[in-house]
């Protein structure tokens, strides 16, 4: 009797165990800040292209390898570590005439949703925050490397398992209320080392 009951019982198991099954599947990484850049560009009036960086950005990716639909990211970048190269320029960006940083602080991105579309690319939909304001955007994502770091097996901090990926898309700074004029759109790339561990 106990023997006729045993498939039953296994089957029941499976089920309830399915979900932490499931959770066990996603990995989580972090961002490496020391290997992580978010770059920016914009047009100076039509005469020149200039760029310019954000040097701190923390995120979070929960990557589920087999169902990349399922996966999500968020960024929190802090707005004040503008980095232009030129000290007068930083200072006007972070002031009310632009991101008026000690207002909002952090721009953040949140993903909604992810669209496989190739081998190793996807595309990530969500909501930038920018200067209080919302906005939804994509990000055309493309996997660099998955698995045991290359400099793993020399220095002990790259132990572990990493990801990278390099990510692009365009914005109109003034759909946040960023400045008085517009540059014409400002492309954004970010490229990024991600560790399993905070």
């Amino acid at each position: 009797m106990k023997l006729a009951r045993l498939p039953r019982a296994v089957a029941l198991s499976l089920m309830i165990a399915a979900p932490t099954a499931w959770a066990q599947a996603a990995e989580t990484y972090y961002t490496d800040q020391g290997h992580t850049e978010v770059r920016f560009g914009w047009s100076h009036a039509g005469v020149s292209m200039q760029s310019g960086e954000f040097t701190t950005a923390k995120g979070k990716l929960v990557l589920d390898p087999d169902n990349p639909e399922q996966s999500s990211v968020t960024v929190t970048i802090d707005a004040a570590s503008i980095s232009t190269g030129f000290g007068p320029l930083d200072d006007h960006i972070k002031s009310k005439d632009f991101l008026e940083v000690e207002t909002y602080p952090e721009i953040t991105f949140v993903s909604t949703s992810v669209k496989k579309t190739g081998d190793t690319t996807a595309d990530v939909m969500g909501d930038l925050t920018i200067h209080g304001v919302t906005k939804p955007v994509t990000l055309k994502t493309t996997m660099t490397h998955r698995g045991e770091h290359p400099l793993g097996g020399a220095i002990d901090y790259y132990k572990g398992q990493w990801v990278a990926f390099s990510a692009t898309t365009e914005i109109d700074h003034q759909a946040f209320s960023v400045g008085g004029f517009s540059t014409g759109p400002i492309s954004i790339t970010i490229v990024t080392e991600l560790k399993d561990r905070e």
